[in-house]
């Protein structure tokens, strides 16, 4: 199976700004990405997410910025140990509270 490349956050931003700055002299903005991306080492797919990705960031495009993206995931891992937390302390009371009828039977 072939691994994915990892890119530095240079390469990407110089990459992207490549196509936005020579965005005019092609086309569209796919033929503008399917010239540069040979020249970063990068497919044209990856560039092209590169670039949407930036447009949403910078507000240009519509969606869910990075920042907001990395929110969710964190307010959705507190949210999962929150509710494991709270699973855990309904089963350690429903555990005393039978203990202490249990308790309360043999006196």
């Amino acid at each position: 199976m072939n691994k994915a490349k990892k890119y530095s956050p240079e390469v990407r931003e110089r990459a992207v700004r490549l196509v936005q700055e020579r965005r005019g002299e092609y086309p569209s903005m796919w033929s503008a990405v399917e010239s540069i991306a040979p020249k970063i080492g990068c497919s044209a797919n990856t560039l092209h997410e590169w670039v949407k990705r930036a447009e949403v960031d910078g507000g240009t495009r519509p969606g869910t910025t990075t920042a907001e993206i990395q929110r969710i995931k964190e307010l959705e891992r507190e949210n999962k140990e929150l509710r494991r937390a709270n699973e855990i302390l309904r089963t350690a009371s429903a555990f005393f509270a039978q203990a202490e009828l249990d308790r309360k039977l043999k006196s």
